[in-house]
């Protein structure tokens, strides 16, 4: 599992970084990630009202941008909706 979060981890700099800071997503930023990285988990993905729809359920303070702790909220949802723990 460390290797997992270790990878999580990773990936979000990585995408989060190409705007400059790697402490959050901006929208272009999650849609690249989604589009790159989580293609069967999210249907739809490069449509840009499926982003849209998905970072404003994850945004919880409204700033228009991901921090890494409001995106894990997407990574748990699809996690168990993957392993059969949700519906």
């Amino acid at each position: 599992m460390e290797s997992a979060i270790s990878a999580l981890v990773s990936h979000f700099k990585a995408f989060a970084g190409k705007d400059g800071s790697s402490a959050s997503l901006s929208r272009e930023e999650f849609c690249s990630l989604v589009t790159a990285q989580l293609p069967t988990f999210v249907k739809n993905g490069s449509d840009p009202g499926v982003i849209d729809q998905l970072m404003g359920s994850l945004d919880e303070n409204n700033d228009g941008e991901l921090t890494f702790l409001e995106f894990w909220q997407l990574i748990g949802k699809l996690a168990s909706k993957h392993g059969g723990f949700s519906e």
